[in-house]
């Protein structure tokens, strides 16, 4: 099945501006945001303190939640409605955690039960970290996305160059940056979930990247008279179909995922789906287009250019500079009026010599 016919020639490479001005003004909005909220919004993995997920068979909403809780003196409580409003699902998470409050699943389902009766409330989820273990988690969390990084550029740049390395890292720090901006946007938890989830995009980008990278090898062979942003923009267009099927399967799954998955994975999901749209796009706008200014073939080893694959519009010049010495051949020869100046003098000198000898 093919959504593009063979010799699709959509201008990628021409917009290549245009797209990443829009990538740039995407990660910058993320960033204002982060900074507007004081950084990512890290959940009970990374900042540590007690999660309890609880289900109310009756219709409420987070205020009333909120006035139940007002008596336990838990210190600061953030409460989330999770799910469609109608399930009436809420995430409450205490902001510390200490051996005095391990059995606070305990004094908030009581008092929860005082409120609405003992028959609606359903605890579903319990968890506790403490503010070290939290604090580890997010820095071998940050480690596990730097090494990834690092390890995905050796790769690279083994199977193909080190400038096809640079595009393929800058196009996963742009879903990386764009993914961790979204949520800060939308003020979603980033957990280990999330972590995996980032984890899981640079994987998917690098993949549909690797595949466009190994139609530009195999074009910059075959291909030898076109230049190499017409190279470049032909190999994207020739992979296009399998890039969009391979997209679409997986963005079906995970918005079906993310729809029916519960409140759990929510978040996970939600990652997902913005780094399969964002890792799509970004291996035809930006992986590729990087390469284009480092142009590696154009280089030689000591960093100077070197002469350029002709071009169907270089081809008249060489013509004309190889007419040039055949002009100066031309100059060269004598006129031919000289030459048959010279002939009229040598009959005349020798008429004149026959002359004499009659006269003798």
């Amino acid at each position: 099945m093919e959504f593009f016919k063979p010799g699709t020639n959509i201008q990628f490479v021409r917009v290549r501006y245009i797209a990443m001005t829009i990538s740039l003004l995407l990660i910058l909005a993320g960033i204002i945001s982060l900074i507007a909220h004081g950084g990512p919004n890290y959940g009970i993995d990374f900042r540590g303190g007690t999660l309890v997920q609880v289900k109310i068979h009756k219709p409420t909403d987070i205020s009333h939640v909120r006035a139940a809780l007002k008596g336990l003196k838990l210190g600061e409580v953030v409460i989330q409605s999770i799910g469609a409003k109608k399930d009436n699902e809420y995430l409450i998470r205490i902001e510390k955690s200490s051996t005095s409050l391990k059995g606070i699943s305990e004094r908030v389902k009581e008092r929860l039960m005082e409120k609405f009766g003992a028959k609606n409330i359903e605890i579903r989820r319990v968890e506790m970290v403490g503010p070290k273990v939290g604090k580890d988690l997010r820095r071998k969390g940050m480690w596990a996305i730097l090494f990834s990084m690092i390890a995905i550029l050796i790769y690279i740049t083994w199977r193909f160059e080190f400038w096809f390395a640079i595009g393929a890292i800058v196009a996963l720090a742009h879903d990386v940056l764009i993914t961790i901006g979204v949520f800060s946007i939308t003020n979603k938890q980033i957990n280990l979930a999330i972590v995996a989830a980032i984890l899981t995009i640079i994987g998917y980008s690098l993949n549909d990247t690797i595949v466009v990278y190994d139609r530009i090898r195999e074009n910059m062979k075959k291909l030898s008279k076109i230049s190499f942003p017409e190279l470049v923009n032909q190999s994207v267009n020739e992979t296009l179909s399998r890039t969009i099927l391979n997209s679409l399967t997986s963005l079906i799954t995970v918005v079906i995922l993310f729809l029916v998955g519960g409140g759990v994975i929510h978040n996970f999901a939600f990652a997902l789906i913005i780094g399969v749209v964002v890792g799509t796009y970004s291996s035809i706008y930006i992986a590729s287009p990087v390469v284009l200014f480092f142009e590696p073939y154009g280089r030689n080893k000591k960093g100077g250019r070197i002469s350029k694959r002709p071009t169907a519009a270089s081809k008249p010049a060489k013509t004309k500079a190889a007419a040039e010495p055949v002009k100066s051949e031309e100059k060269s020869k004598p006129p031919a009026t000289t030459t048959k100046t010279a002939g009229k003098k040598k009959k005349s000198s020798a008429n004149r010599n026959k002359k004499k000898k009659r006269k003798k």
